[in-house]
């Protein structure tokens, strides 16, 4: 079999329509949007049309997007563009198990006189909301809370939180990159303020990502220059890439049905396999509040990276809940926030699908994985034998 590709909570194939869609406006329809003349004024009309395709998606007005070039370039722009717009309030609430485009974002203001305030999670991965209420105070400028958690699937019950924030007079932003095109969102009847989204997570190109900024929220600009984007983020704009994810946009309206159906019972049919076939396995995260697409399961005893280069083998892509830095081998943050235990910690994988995975794929994964762990578990040091 060739590629199996499980790991499209990092990035994702682009979409055929997709690339078909931006082909022509690298050699072609190059004109620049801002130009006078009827060749660049084409391409303005393209980025109008891409804008009302992501509106489309998220249920909100084209003009509350922003074009920027990633999730990490929205969260970075929600945070300090929400600070700078409030100087008299210095105090960040966020969770313990954000991405690092925002967890670093927001431990770097600590170095900046902010008080940044990490909420825990238990031991499925949720918040008490309890908790974020208490800290809540006339000195919050902003609660950062992702919508969904990249490595457990972990799905925040955010319109509560946005509610509960908002309704105290605190701006409210959600990383949203693992959910959008995942879950039906409907901006118009929500209280969230702001909302990153990138474009490789829905089959879109690389490079490119949305800030959703509700009407009347205010927000510093981030990059400063031209006049783009009404004046909110300056810069020639990644005309292909905006055209690319409008498009991905548009797929993923179309494909929310399949997620949580066949994606769903693709992901079900892996996972329920490998947990019954591979003793001292173990489910991390809320069971019945995730994504459709993604599984984090932890094999006790072994190392997540021997069961990647053993999958790698077979041509199975998938990623491991640990991270290697600086040569030593660190737990995944968010199983540590979630009291998962050390000798599972590290043997913990991430299978994370997509609408373009087959059953064909499901069973030679279910076929080749128990004798992987087998095989790693009789190698182990840590398993008597």
């Amino acid at each position: 079999m060739e590629t199996v590709y499980f790991d499209n909570n990092a990035t994702t194939k682009v979409a055929e329509e997709v690339l078909e869609e931006f082909k022509p406006l690298f050699c072609e329809l190059y004109g620049n949007p801002s130009s006078m003349h009827t060749f660049g004024g084409q391409i303005g009309r393209k980025i109008r049309q891409a804008r009302e395709r992501v509106a489309g998606l998220l249920a909100c007005d084209p003009t509350e997007i922003i074009f920027t070039s990633g999730g990490t370039e929205s969260d970075n722009a929600a945070t300090k563009g929400t600070l700078a717009a409030a100087p008299g309030r210095r105090k960040v609430i966020t969770t313990r198990v954000e991405h690092p485009a925002v967890l670093t974002a927001c431990r770097d203001l600590e170095n900046h006189g902010y008080t940044v305030v990490e909420l825990t999670v238990d031991k499925k991965g949720q918040l008490d909301l309890v908790e974020l209420e208490e800290h809540l105070d006339d000195d919050t400028a902003l609660v950062t809370i992702m919508f969904a958690n990249n490595e457990t699937g972990v799905v925040f019950p955010i319109e509560k939180i946005a509610e509960l924030v908002t309704g105290k007079g605190v701006v409210f932003h959600t990383d949203a990159v693992q959910a959008v095109g995942k879950i039906p969102l409907d901006l118009a009847k929500s209280n969230i303020d702001l909302l990153s989204l990138s474009g490789h997570k829905l089959h879109g190109p690389k490079g490119v990502g949305v800030l959703y900024v509700r009407k009347g929220t205010r927000l510093a600009p981030f990059i400063l220059g031209g006049h783009q984007e009404a004046g909110r983020r300056a810069g020639t704009e990644n005309v292909p890439g905006i055209v690319g994810l409008g498009k991905a946009c548009e797929l993923a309206a179309e494909s929310l049905e399949d997620e949580n159906s066949k994606v769903k019972y693709l992901r079900d049919k892996l996972e329920n396999a490998l947990l019954q076939k591979c003793p001292g396995s173990r489910l991390n995260g809320d069971k019945d509040n995730r994504l459709p697409n993604t599984s984090n399961i932890s094999f006790e005893y072994v190392e997540g990276e021997a069961i990647l280069l053993m999958l790698d083998k077979y041509g199975i892509c998938a990623s491991s809940g640990s991270a290697c830095t600086s040569g030593s081998l660190e737990p995944s943050h968010v199983l540590r926030a979630m009291g998962v235990p050390f000798t599972a910690a590290h043997g913990s994988i991430r299978f994370s699908l997509s609408r373009y995975n087959t059953e064909a794929e499901i069973d030679y994964t279910i076929e080749k994985m128990p004798p992987i762990i087998k095989k790693l578990r009789q190698l182990s040091p840590f398993v008597s034998t």
